[in-house]
């Protein structure tokens, strides 16, 4: 897979004019919307810079391929899934953690359509499968610091290993998601939501009273 960096075939993307950056951005744009209607395997760079609105060869002044767009593309959507967003300092460890998976929750239905493809892509490229991994990781590694920081405060079950902990809670909310914003299986929104929520707190023995 190529990297989303820039290499001799490519323009550095910080040398950019802003006529250049914003073809870019179409390009992306619209690769999104190729893989998202036909899926990676049959995706083609004519489509690409047919959606963008350029010309074939003006891709290969951005991107070297469509592996390395849509390694761009992956990157860019785990950034958002794993974007942390402000909350109140004044939160209880339970609402804190709640909060984090709202969040993710919110991000996931942004991302679905192209998070079902990075999902099959990961299947058959050993390469976006450590790309997969190498991000779900940062999820893994923040939710395991966060368990240890609750355990030493006394908030949390010190019996349990903070990154099993955290890789169990992510495996857990990640597919009950796919199933059912990928794959269509039929739930009741704020009653998945909720149970994922009461689930992941009660398996840390949080206090779930505030």
């Amino acid at each position: 897979m190529a990297k989303s960096a820039v290499n001799s075939s490519t323009a550095p993307v910080d040398t950019l004019t802003p006529r250049g950056r914003k073809t870019r951005d179409a390009l992306l744009d619209a690769a999104r919307r190729v893989f998202e209607t036909g899926g990676f395997l049959d995706a083609r760079v004519e489509q690409i810079a047919q959606e963008a609105g350029v010309s074939y060869g003006t891709f290969y002044r951005y991107f070297e391929s469509k592996e390395d767009v849509f390694g761009e593309l992956s990157t860019r959507l785990f950034e958002d899934m794993h974007r942390r967003e402000p909350t109140p300092p004044h939160l209880s460890p339970a609402e804190k953690l709640i909060a984090a998976n709202r969040a993710y929750y919110r991000a996931y239905r942004r991302n679905a359509p192209m998070m079902a493809i990075i999902e099959q892509v990961a299947t058959i490229n050993g390469e976006f499968r450590l790309l997969r991994h190498e991000h779900r990781r940062q999820l893994i590694d923040r939710t395991a610091r966060a368990i240890a920081r609750w355990q030493t405060e006394g908030l949390a079950r010190s019996d349990l290993d903070c990154e099993l902990s955290a890789r169990a809670m992510a495996a857990m909310v990640d597919h009950t998601l796919y199933l059912w914003l990928v794959q269509g299986e039929d739930a009741n929104e704020e009653a998945l939501l909720d149970t994922l929520d009461r689930m992941c707190v009660g398996a840390l023995g949080l206090d779930q009273r505030h």
